[in-house]
């Protein structure tokens, strides 16, 4: 079994601190931290129920959903893909495009999410909706950077680099893979559809959000 954490670009540095990555890092963990000591009842209130949007109501959970996770390795995930390709990011569009450009691409992604399921009743929470608009905009922007990877084959690891165009691309393609077999499903798991649609958002609008403030 293999597998690909990314670590960080290899080939640049951002010119300005990422205060605002570091700030969407810092509320996720605060509201995490929050779902711990809350349980259940802080998930029920908070969390996206596609059913429950398509009713008209609850709406204001498209935008906190994807502030919450289910578990430490959720989070934990997350962050580390969202560390690994937003500095970058975040410099290209400027502090303030970027900001709008991650709230807008999580709530385009968890809106594909419902729109997939519109009569399910399964909690839907989680930044990686989001981090894939991140995602989208950084193969379309660096496609050719070189990503610190650390990559896990059985029980060997070891750190590679690999091309953004490459390991992005592949992660695209393995959530394509799984989206139809997904679709269907009423009983949790993985929103590949969320995914896919952050990402499409993100690959899509990049350039209109970076203006004349990318980085080459």
């Amino acid at each position: 079994m293999a597998g690909m954490v990314p670590l960080g670009d290899a080939s640049r540095r951002p010119a300005r601190v990422p205060v605002v990555t570091a700030g969407i890092i810092v509320v996720n963990v605060v509201v995490f931290v929050r779902e711990l000591m809350r349980g259940d009842a802080f998930v029920t209130q908070w969390a996206a129920v596609p059913a429950q949007i398509v009713s008209g109501h609850h709406w204001i959970t498209i935008l906190t959903a994807m502030f919450m996770h289910g578990s430490w390795s959720h989070i934990i995930g997350n962050m580390i893909f969202l560390w690994a390709f937003a500095p970058e990011i975040e410099d290209a569009m400027g502090r303030g495009r970027y900001l709008v450009f991650y709230l807008v691409g999580g709530l385009v992604a968890m809106l594909a999410q419902v729109a997939a399921s519109p009569h399910s009743t399964v909690p839907n929470l989680g930044a990686s909706g989001a981090i894939a608009a991140v995602m989208g905009a950084f193969i379309v922007t660096y496609p050719r950077d070189q990503i610190r990877t650390l990559l896990f084959i059985f029980v060997f690891a070891r750190i590679k680099f690999i091309p953004a165009a490459l390991l992005i691309g592949l992660w695209f393609i393995s959530q394509l893979f799984h989206a139809g077999s997904v679709a269907q499903v009423q009983t949790g798991g993985v929103a590949y559809l969320a995914h896919i649609g952050g990402f499409i958002f993100g690959a899509a609008t990049a350039r209109w959000f970076e203006g004349q403030r990318r980085i080459a």
